[in-house]
């Protein structure tokens, strides 16, 4: 019998996106604001609805899906993005153009596509999910058509991600060539009763389909599109693509990797630690020497990306035990890094609505125009550095445990290195809030106070994370124990 209730969370942000996409089509003088907030109270109901499912035995829906804690976790992390950027871009957008409707149904359907990214247990469903995200995000890219800036981000982006899902598409084909199967337990099981131990057409499946989600995650080499899109898209936009696309990535590859293809795990986890080390290098020495604030936050999560990508190759080595801390602690980290990314765009969107500048300069004296966002700046970048009594801190930390091994180790030593590397690029924004005159506007200025109240928030947010991690880690680590309970997962043990 068919259980159509593990959809029901979805089906309020789908019938939310019609509705919204409806309420402007018929009645196109209804307030672009309040079409925000609307989202914002559709995202609540899906959070509140995805609540329901927390603690609840898996449920498979046709072998297709599967509605576990893993599920609800980036369940409940979709919908909590669509909340903050919703109200994100209550101003931004009614400012910048006359239909806003389709805007707020493209994020709430992009929320769909990530979270049955993390429920799919088919690849085609995968492939699906993935392709309802990415159009999705093709158009919010490039939705300020009338900005050629905004314009030519969004082809890029397109152009790079067809040939990447093309990639992912052509692995998946040689996957399944070999084990007969589109399904990841069948996968898994189809590989470990091989009676040969590497098969050709399997390890360039699994590249191409490495190489095609490390696109969508910004990975290097895959990451060209991401200054360029960060750049050019909407700022409430860049951060969607920072905190709900990254997530979306890493929740089917650890899905994925986590059921299917861990018993082939000499075959790929070496290539994950070479992403890892060269993503989390590039991503923090070009962001020196960048000076518009959206570009280093585009290389700054390319390096945050590196960091998690440890994680994923720690899967590849131990029993299950292992790879139930390997991926809490990416779980964990993930939380802290969307939680700080909406921060400090929440501050960057309130600082462009006054002022229309987005480069590092254009932050000097803001220490004294505007106290409130460049502490609320300041927290979000001591954050991401890692710094004790912020988020990053505590998730860095548990990332890290979880994923060191004798073969990590030094992977991860260099993902230490490369923490100070991007402490000082943080400081040298800081460095121009604080130590530096107000250029143009002296005087002292408010900041809406919805924006202010959400960064407000945001900040006890990263902050409690930071101190008190506890029941982030629970969940975390409830949210990764499906993945290796799966019929393929007691093969784990065996990887070599």
């Amino acid at each position: 019998m068919r259980d159509y209730t593990i959809f029901i969370p979805e089906y309020i942000a789908a019938g939310a996106a019609i509705g919204i996409i409806g309420i402007e089509l018929f009645w196109p003088n209804f307030r672009k604001e309040a079409l925000a907030y609307l989202t914002a109270l559709a995202s609540v109901a899906w959070f509140v609805a995805g609540l329901f499912f927390i603690g609840k035995d898996p449920n498979s829906f046709q072998g297709l899906i599967s509605s576990d804690d893993f599920t609800t976790y980036f369940r409940l992390l979709a919908a909590g993005i669509v909340f903050v950027v919703s109200i994100m871009s209550a101003n931004y957008m009614s400012e910048r153009t006359k239909t806003a409707g389709e805007y707020y149904g493209l994020m709430l359907i992009a929320g769909c596509g990530m979270v049955y990214m993390a429920a799919a247990t088919e690849l085609i469903t995968a492939y699906i999910s993935l392709e309802l995200l990415s159009f999705s995000l093709y158009i919010l890219v490039g939705y300020l058509k009338r900005d050629n800036l905004s314009s030519e981000a969004s082809l890029k982006y397109i152009l790079l991600g067809a040939f990447s899902s093309a990639m992912f598409l052509y692995g998946m084909s040689l996957v399944y060539g070999v084990t007969g199967t589109t399904t990841y337990d069948g996968i898994g099981a189809a590989l470990a009763e091989r009676s040969s131990d590497t098969d050709l057409a399997v390890v360039v499946g699994f590249m191409l389909m490495i190489a095609g989600v490390g696109f969508k995650v910004s990975a290097a080499p895959f990451h060209m599109w991401a200054p360029d899109a960060y750049e050019g898209a909407p700022l409430p936009v860049t951060a969607f693509l920072s905190t709900l696309s990254k997530a979306a990535g890493f929740a089917l590859i650890l899905r994925l990797f986590g059921t299917a293809i861990h018993v082939d795990a000499a075959e790929w986890r070496w290539a994950i630690i070479v992403l890892a080390a060269a993503t989390m290098t590039l991503g923090n020495l070009v962001a020196i020497q960048q000076k518009n604030l959206k570009r280093l936050v585009a290389y700054s999560s390319i390096g945050q990306v590196g960091y998690m990508l440890i994680s994923i190759a720690a899967i590849g080595y131990g029993d299950a035990e292992g790879g139930i801390n390997a991926t809490s602690g990416l779980l964990i980290h993930i939380i802290g890094y969307v939680v700080s990314t909406l921060l400090l765009f929440v501050a960057l969107t309130a600082f462009y609505n006054r002022t229309r500048k987005d480069n590092i300069e254009d932050l000097k004296g803001l220490a004294e125009t505007q106290p409130f966002l460049a502490l609320v700046i300041t927290c979000a970048l001591f954050s991401f550095a890692g710094l004790p009594f912020f988020a990053g801190f505590a998730t860095k930390l548990f990332m890290f445990q979880g994923a060191t091994t004798d073969e990590t180790l030094w992977v991860v030593g260099l993902a230490v290195v490369n923490s100070f590397i991007s402490l000082y690029y943080y400081l040298m924004v800081i460095r121009q809030m604080y130590l530096f005159d107000p250029v143009g506007e002296q005087k002292r200025w408010k900041v809406n106070p919805v924006l202010g109240a959400l960064g407000v928030a945001l900040v006890l947010g990263v902050l409690f994370i930071g101190m008190y991690p506890g029941p982030a880690f629970s969940f975390s680590e409830d949210a990764a124990k499906p993945l290796f309970e799966s019929p393929s997962a007691s093969g784990i043990a065996r990887v070599p």
